[in-house]
This record gives C-alpha cells, sequence and structure tokens, in this order.
C-alpha cells in the first residue's frame, strides 16, 4: 500500500558483508513483503497508538477494586496482589515478545497479544460470575499481563525502524497512548460496570481489545533492512551520532552502556513509582485535601504521566537523550526538595504533575535511545530486557517511603532520600557515550520512501 504519488526507491550503497547474510537469514516475509510494497508508515503509526491504549488501560486496574471487594467480600490486599501480578507478567512479556518479534516480525507477536489480552479478559469474567480470585488472578494477572508486555514492545520497535527522521517523537506518540489507555477506558467501564455488573464489563471489554489489537497489528511490518524515508539525510546532532550498525542483545550486554540505559530508566522509574503509588494519601496529609479532591491527583499525575512521554521524547529529537534524561533529574531533584514545603493545594498538584511529566519522559525517551545506541534490528530484544530490569524499581522505593512513613509518621525521610538520588543520578547522563563499533554487525544501508 502506498501513499497517492509515492514513489518507491531502493538504492544499495554498500556492499553487504557476511554480517548482513545472517540479517537476511532472519528477514520474514513480512520484511520481503515490505521490500516490494512498502506501506504507509502514517497507518502504522496510528495502529500503534490504538494497540498501546488498549494494552495501557490494564492499569485501570483500581476501577474494578472497590466494586470486587463490595460483591464478592474479598479483602483489598487479595485484590490488589492482581495488579502486582500484571506487573510482573507484564515484564516478562516484553522480554518474550521481544525475542519472538526480532525473528518473526511484529505482525505475528502482536497478533498472538492482542488474541491472549482478550482472552484474559473473557477468563476474568468467566472467574469473576464463578466468584473465583484465582481464576482472575490467572486471566487478567497473568495471561492478560503476559500479553500487555507482549504487544507494548511491538510497536515500539516497528516505529523506531519505520521514522528514523523523528524516532523519539514517534515512540512517545506511541508509548503516550499507553499512558492514556486507563484514563480514556476507566470510565467506561466503570459505567458498564454501574449498569451490568463486573462480569459483563470484563466480557465485553475483553472481546473489543481483542477485535481492535488484532486489527491495528495487521498494519504492523518492519521496514527493509537498512530503510530510511526518501531525500532524508541526517541534519541534526541526534541524528547524525545514531548508529549505524546493530547489535545483538549478547553484544549489547557486553558493553557499558547497556547497563547505563538500564539504570538511568531504573533510577527514574523509581522516583515517579514511589510518588504514584503514595499519591492520594500524600495529598491529603501534605495538602490537607479530602479523600475525594486527593483522588482528583491520582488523575492529575496520570494525565502528565501521558503528556509527559510525548513532549520529553519529541524534545529528545533536538537536545539529545543524555540531555533530556539529564534535565528529568534536574526537575525531580528540585520538585523533591520543595514538594515538604508544599501545602497549598494547587502548588502540590502541580508539583505531582511534573512528576508524572518526568516519569513519562523517562519511558518515551528511552526506547530512541536504546535504538541510538544499538542500532534497530534487535531492539525488541535488547529494550524488552532493559523494560524488565526497570521494571523492578516497582519494588524499592514504594517500600521505602511505606516503610519511612510507618516508622517515623511523616512522608519527608523518603523525599529526602530520593532528592538525593536524584542529584545523584546527574552523573550518569554525564557520561553518556554511544558503543564503539567493534562487535557489531553492520547492515547494508539502502535509501528507499
Amino acid at each position: 500500500m502506498h501513499a497517492a504519488g509515492e514513489v518507491v526507491t531502493v538504492r544499495c550503497v554498500q556492499k553487504p558483508d557476511a554480517s548482513d547474510a545472517t540479517a537476511a537469514k532472519h528477514n520474514t516475509s513480512e520484511d520481503a513483503l515490505s521490500a516490494a510494497h512498502t506501506p504507509n508508515r502514517w497507518l502504522t503509526a496510528l495502529a500503534a497508538v490504538c494497540v498501546q491504549i488498549c494494552l495501557g488501560a490494564a492499569y485501570g486496574w483500581s476501577v474494578f477494586k472497590n466494586p470486587l471487594m463490595h460483591t464478592e467480600h474479598w479483602p483489598e490486599t487479595a485484590v490488589q496482589l492482581n495488579f502486582t501480578l500484571t506487573l510482573v507478567f507484564l515484564g516478562a512479556g516484553t522480554i518474550l515478545g521481544g525475542f519472538w518479534q526480532d525473528r518473526v516480525g511484529p505482525r505475528r507477536v502482536a497478533t498472538a497479544a492482542g488474541l491472549l489480552y482478550g482472552t484474559g479478559y473473557l477468563i476474568a469474567s468467566f472467574a469473576t460470575a464463578h466468584h473465583s480470585l484465582a481464576g482472575i488472578y490467572i486471566g487478567y494477572g497473568f495471561v492478560a499481563g503476559l500479553a500487555m508486555g507482549m504487544g507494548y514492545i511491538c510497536p515500539i520497535a516497528a516505529l523506531v525502524k519505520w521514522f528514523p527522521d523523528k524516532r523519539g517523537l514517534m515512540t512517545g506518540v506511541a508509548v503516550c497512548g499507553y499512558g492514556f489507555g486507563a484514563l480514556v477506558m476507566s470510565p467506561i467501564a466503570a459505567w458498564e460496570m454501574l449498569h451490568y455488573g463486573v462480569p459483563a464489563t470484563f466480557a465485553t471489554l475483553g472481546m473489543g481489545y481483542l477485535l481492535i489489537v488484532v486489527c491495528a497489528a495487521q498494519y504492523f511490518t518492519n521496514p527493509p533492512v537498512g530503510w530510511i524515508p526518501a531525500g532524508w539525510t541526517p541534519r541534526t546532532v541526534v541524528a547524525q551520532n545514531a548508529s549505524t550498525r546493530s547489535f545483538t542483545l549478547a553484544e549489547a550486554a557486553r558493553t557499558w552502556q547497556f547497563y547505563l540505559l538500564l539504570s538511568l530508566l531504573f533510577l527514574n522509574m523509581s522516583s515517579g513509582i514511589m510518588v504514584i503509588s503514595q499519591a492520594s494519601p500524600m495529598a491529603e496529609e501534605m495538602a490537607g485535601l479530602s479523600v475525594l479532591h486527593a483522588a482528583g491527583i491520582v488523575g492529575v499525575v496520570s494525565i502528565f504521566n501521558g503528556i509527559g512521554r510525548l513532549f520529553w521524547a519529541s524534545i529528545s529529537d533536538y537536545i539529545g537523550r543524555p540531555q533530556v534524561y539529564l534535565l528529568l533529574y534536574l526537575v525531580q531533584a528540585g520538585v523533591f526538595f520543595a514538594l515538604p514545603h508544599l501545602h497549598y493545594w494547587v502548588w502540590f498538584a502541580a508539583a505531582l504533575g511534573l512528576i508524572g511529566l518526568c516519569y513519562g519522559g523517562g519511558f518515551g525517551t528511552m526506547p530512541s535511545f536504546a535504538a541510538d545506541y544499538f542500532g534497530t534490528q534487535h531492539l525488541g530484544a535488547i529494550y524488552g530486557v532493559i523494560m524488565f530490569a526497570a521494571n523492578l524499581s516497582a519494588i524499592p522505593s514504594p517500600m521505602m517511603i511505606a516503610h519511612f512513613h510507618q516508622r517515623f509518621g511523616s512522608y519527608q525521610p523518603a523525599i529526602h532520600v530520593i532528592t538525593v538520588v536524584m542529584l545523584c543520578a546527574m552523573i550518569l547522563p554525564r557520561i553518556a557515550r554511544r558503543p564503539g563499533k567493534e562487535n557489531a554487525s553492520s547492515p547494508p544501508a539502502l535509501a528507499a520512501r
């Protein structure tokens, strides 16, 4: 499928070496089709947003909590455990999906993810109707969680290949949809539960998500290896400094830059998730808000989380990925330093909004960061491992703030700790350098529309 008036040309400007044969060996029928009939890359971007909104809706688990507790009389901790399981298996899914899509292409993996994701909701529907909490763990926690990770990685890996000229912007658009998923779908789920009950809501959402994700996944393909938009030449410093070579996961893992990127995302996630896990009670205690108004602060953080994924990722195309992470840490250090002194609700909400903006910015910028350093051919596996490791940040910082609050009766000690951490973290972006060319494979350079 071509856009109107679009002409496809392919020009080889470098003789393939032995490593190119290896790359060609792993090319799928999807890639071969792309070489002959290059699709409209903007349809891939639109499909990516649709998929990410559906997958990100699982973050709206809290909308199911009270209805399940009231109708089934299950304890809160048991119900909340399901969301923890979802996040754990999401991390596992990013690794599985990353490796798999690197081998067979994003369409098949995203299609499988859509089928599993919808099925997970249907299992949760059946389990709820039969009063089985274990069944919800299996359906929503394990099956849907695994599918979330598998589906999340596919559009990101595809878009960095289709948009070398807008790499930060387009990955930001994709993960922005993921950040807004719960915000878009939670009101729909709440309305349906009120009128039709929890089992029917799980079933309706499951069928809807399955159809949307599977249909959108059919627009996911990889361009030919080395593809670039016709007439485009890297002009910005960021584009010129991006790697033209592709590392395998094993090769990337032998570089110190791999662990640098992992640490950058881990630390940024740690600071954000610490606040997100306690946003409502912090607003009540530190800003004197009512329970209802404090819940509104959670919505503010969610909105800025989604905006931050697009905002920071897009400007990283111009100022550089390391500079963005330096600003993320600097902004958060200043906000955390001021936070204990912000008792007026407007300033408190603005501070938490800035933290959400930076939290989302870390997710939006990192896929392009990894592609700049390690190439795009094996990005699924590389970024999948980075995401899985960074997701472990959901353990230490939320536990730390809960422990300090329980011991000291105040959130300030934990806030002071994370302020120091952000100041120290500013060293890392300053030492970021693209890996050298040794031990990396070089794909043929092609110019095409």
